[in-house]
């Protein structure tokens, strides 16, 4: 499961569908498309070429699943001339919008996605080093046309493999789970500001557990239902399959077909059913701390990463009074979103 844009009303969020609607993505931008251009030797250099030396200017957004990445994307987005990146390994696949919590065409307000639901369930597994490619075109496409790419996903792995100097795609710099951040690449492509939107654990683990019930009420079983394949549940999962709620609800199915929906529901049903809504949320819990842990490994390893804290703005969110739950925009454009710009902004003038 990926992040869910962080909306005061979670059921209004889930009813809005993406399906009808595709992300922008060039086919230039495709890590599976490698061709050169070719070039006359007479023809000049390009200006880009001119300035090799100065590195382009992004900005990145990290944090938990469900923290408010794409929020504050799409917030920074209508603030500045830029286009957004996706840096999600599951939310590059299309299909399955409730269960991966991909952006909502409305949601995006706009603002063009790069990388976002471009790949087929079928395709194979986009790694890294695809990811870095991929990625890399579509930073170089975006600061053609003058705008700053914003990137945003919760898969680090992705922003390490797209952000390092020195990248072996054939290591994963997470992959022990220490604390030791010496496989991090500290030099960066880039001229980065990195921006991490966190919550305090008890806050977000809180409104996890809550976003993981809208999301069953909104559509996410059915969704899931009609995702379900008896064959490929029993094959090596790859790219999209591994996106939380699938291999929970897969064993549900195989129990309980989807296509039998005339059967009766008993109370082994029911546990069953519970069962897997309950993995889901803890398996929910796992990927959110282990995305904090890889924020902090990048941090140690000298990565220069400004935290901003969207505590506050969560808690109203949850309250019960609707205008306590109101006054959470407020909150957020306060402790989240101007703190941002300011820093967005030291990024763009400083030369």
């Amino acid at each position: 499961m990926t992040e869910l844009n962080f909306l005061p009303l979670l059921s209004d969020r889930l009813s809005t569908t993406t399906a009808t609607s595709p992300s922008f993505s060039s086919h230039s931008l495709l890590p599976f498309t490698r061709r050169r251009r070719r070039q006359h030797p007479n023809q000049p250099v390009s200006v880009r070429m001119e300035q090799s030396r100065r590195k382009d200017k992004i900005v990145v957004i990290l944090g938990a699943t469900g923290a408010g990445k794409s929020r504050l994307s799409v917030d920074l987005a209508t603030r500045f001339p830029s286009e957004i990146i996706n840096s999600d390994k599951i939310q590059v696949y299309e299909g399955l919008e409730i269960t991966t919590n991909q952006i909502t065409i409305p949601d995006r307000r706009g603002v063009p996605h790069h990388l976002l639901g471009y790949l087929r369930p079928e395709d194979g597994e986009l790694s890294a080093g695809d990811f870095r490619i991929a990625a890399s075109n579509a930073v170089s496409d975006i600061t053609s046309r003058k705008k700053v790419p914003i990137i945003a996903g919760g898969s680090n792995s992705f922003v390490h493999a797209l952000l390092a100097e020195r990248f072996d795609p054939k290591s994963d710099p997470f992959a022990s789970g220490s604390s030791d951040s010496s496989s991090i690449c500290r030099d960066l492509r880039y001229d980065c500001c990195l921006l991490w939107v966190d919550v305090s654990e008890s806050v977000l683990f809180e409104y996890l557990l809550k976003r993981v019930d809208e999301m069953m009420d909104s559509g996410m079983f059915e969704e899931l239902s009609g995702f379900y394949d008896a064959v490929k549940s029993g094959l090596p999962r790859f790219g999209i399959r591994r996106a939380i709620g699938v291999p929970e609800f897969d064993g549900y199915f195989k129990m309980y077909p989807p296509e039998n929906k005339k059967g009766k529901w008993d109370p082994a049903k029911k546990a069953a059913y519970d069962k897997a809504v309950e993995d889901i949320k803890e398996n929910t819990l796992r990927l959110a701390k282990r995305q904090i842990g890889k924020i902090e490994k990048l941090r140690d390893a000298g990565w220069e990463i400004k935290r901003v804290d969207a505590t506050a703005s969560f808690r109203a969110v949850m309250m019960s009074s609707p205008e306590k739950r109101r006054e959470w925009r407020e909150i957020w454009e306060e402790q989240v979103l101007e703190p941002s710009v300011k820093i967005v902004n030291q990024l763009l003038v400083d030369d």
